[in-house]
């Protein structure tokens, strides 16, 4: 009876902690002005904004600014690595991190380049 008892708390532990970390793993999609207000990390898509400063690396990030399309909102972007190689190509760019101290600090980017077929 024992046994049984152990693997079925054994069990319980295991779906308690598989569910916490798929919870934690899930980047939701959200647009600029949610991506301002989430306080853990989403994914922002966007198209290049040309009315801002143009694409630049400064020390060991590169800094660029994002439009949402619906509403042509803008988002500052501090992606922490080097400028992705299909950038200047770009149709969407989704970057996925957090909004803080007034920039969006971003950890991943995804370049959705336009499609050729």
């Amino acid at each position: 009876m024992n046994r049984k008892i152990l693997l079925g708390v054994l069990l319980a532990a295991f779906v308690l902690y598989a569910g916490w970390s798929f919870m934690d793993a899930v980047t939701p999609y959200v647009d600029v002005a949610a991506a301002k207000r989430a306080d853990h990390t989403v994914q922002v898509k966007g198209l290049l904004d040309p009315s801002a400063a143009a694409p630049h690396m400064e020390g060991q990030d590169f800094l660029f600014s994002l439009r949402d399309e619906a509403t042509g909102e803008t988002l500052p972007v501090r992606y922490h690595g080097m400028k992705p190689d299909q950038f200047d190509e770009a149709y969407h760019i989704v970057a996925v991190g957090k909004y803080q101290d007034g920039v969006f600090q971003a950890d991943k980017l995804l370049i959705k380049c336009p499609s050729k077929y």
